[in-house]
């Protein structure tokens, strides 16, 4: 699919406040409500747009560290990449898997509220999951910078 420039106006707004309502979204593109609710939901049917979500505070929800995880495993045989993947997945505190190229197989970004609570993840969730080799793991010291979506260049 090719985005024009209200297109792609209309991407970068709705990825830096989803909720901004249609009305305004118009207005800012140049557009009446109603093509613009078209373009919204011919943008979201496209798959352009795969879903609006708050963006939540970790630490005031209590979850004090975030630590990013490399995987390696023993076979990368598309099954066991499979498996890994959906072990992953019932995991909550994984917020982000990632696999690479390269000696590395996964990068995960798990989060936890304290240390401890990190070991037991690890420990017993992470490095016992069938065909995992390694995990090093390197816990944040601070973000400076952290950007959800993807640059939308105009058009």
């Amino acid at each position: 699919m090719s985005f024009d420039r209200i297109d792609r106006q209309i991407l970068a707004l709705l990825q830096e406040d989803g909720r901004m309502t249609n009305v305004e979204l118009a207005e800012r593109v140049g557009l009446t409500a109603p093509p613009c609710l078209r373009r919204v939901r011919a943008l979201e049917e496209a798959g352009a747009i795969k879903g609006y979500h708050a963006t939540l505070d970790p630490v005031t929800l209590g979850y004090g560290i975030t630590v990013f995880a490399l995987v390696s495993l023993r076979s990368q045989a598309e099954s066991d990449l499979a498996a890994f993947e959906a072990h992953v997945a019932d995991i909550p505190e994984v917020r982000e898997c990632h696999m690479l190229n390269g000696e590395i197989d996964f990068i995960l970004k798990i989060v936890a509220p304290d240390l401890k609570s990190f070991q037991e993840i690890l420990t017993t969730r992470l490095t016992t999951a069938s065909n995992v080799a390694s995990v090093k793991t390197s816990l944040t010291i601070r973000t400076t910078k952290l950007l959800p979506g993807i640059p939308v260049p105009e058009a």
